[in-house]
């Protein structure tokens, strides 16, 4: 048995195809057979049912199960090796909701890729409720996002704090007044975020529990197609405050201060407890905590 011949049988049950397994990788259709074949009489057993679609036998999956987990044993493997170079270096999933990718990200990562170029850095963009199963589930390697539940196989620290405000455009009649009470948001149209955002939730918690029935026009799952909407006067919307920070410089946006929107919302570095640290998981986290809480908000 060797680690090839793994790949392949795991390949084989995520593509139902010895074709397909092979093109993936690099391998012809007599090789990806062979393979699997050899497998099959060391152990003798029969691994894959090889009728249209192919699919594993039950001893396959078992099979399979504890391939993952060698792969897995091996990657780590090879991590640990790379860490004995005094250069930090490796591969590390980000994930994060689009306003931080779009607001934070960019000035936390310019410093850390010029001090540690070897260190590379894929971003997914998701809600904060997926962050955390992303994260828990190996997914990702690190998330960033509204730190909202307590998870006893999850480690996070807070970064900055958030909150939610209610922005129109300029020209909405809303944009005269000083300050407003929650009435005004049952007589407005509404452009919120989707329902599994943060944002979201607690928009609908703050309106029921006022008695407010929102007239919602548009739910839209990022922040910045929410702004694009509200600035040409479609609606207005609760959303981050730092998610807004640019266009309330620029004018395009203005908040109506509502003093029950004025909760604090923190937002952190989420990672899985008791998991290995690789030499670039622990610079990321080591510069992310270190960094004041003025790197993070900008001002107005």
């Amino acid at each position: 048995m060797n680690i090839s011949q793994l790949e392949t049988l795991i390949t084989i049950s995520k593509t139902m195809s010895f074709r397909k397994a092979g093109e993936l990788l690099n391998l012809t259709q007599p090789a990806v057979s062979a393979q699997i074949k050899s497998l099959e009489e060391e152990f003798k057993t029969v691994l894959v049912d090889r009728s249209q679609p192919v699919t594993l036998t039950d001893r396959g999956q078992v099979f399979v199960d504890h391939a993952e987990q060698i792969l897995g044993i091996v990657d780590e493997l090879k991590q640990r090796l790379s860490d004995l170079d005094q250069t930090p270096q490796g591969h590390i999933q980000l994930g994060t909701t689009t306003s931080i990718a779009i607001q934070i990200l960019p000035r936390v990562l310019s410093y850390f890729q010029d001090q540690f170029p070897h260190i590379k850095t894929t971003i997914q963009s998701m809600a904060s409720s997926q962050i955390y199963h992303s994260v828990e589930n190996g997914l990702i390697d690190i998330g960033i996002g509204y730190l909202i539940e307590r998870n006893p196989n999850l480690s996070t620290s807070i970064l900055y704090y958030d909150t939610f405000e209610l922005v129109v455009s300029p020209q909405h009649p809303l944009a005269k007044l000083s300050t407003a009470s929650m009435d005004v948001l049952g007589g407005i149209p509404l452009i919120l975020l989707t329902r599994d955002t943060v944002g979201r939730r607690f928009a609908d918690d703050v309106m029921k529990k006022h008695g407010i029935e929102p007239q919602v026009v548009m739910e839209l799952s990022s922040s910045e197609e929410i702004k694009r909407m509200v600035e040409i006067n479609l609606g207005a919307a609760i959303i981050s405050k730092q998610s807004v920070t640019t266009e309330l410089r620029n004018g395009t946006l203005q908040i109506v201060p509502l003093s029950e929107l004025e909760v604090s919302h923190p937002v952190g570095v989420i990672y899985k407890s008791g998991r290995y640290v690789s030499s670039a998981m622990r610079q990321f986290l080591s510069d992310l905590k270190g960094m004041p809480e003025t790197q993070f908000i900008s001002s107005e």
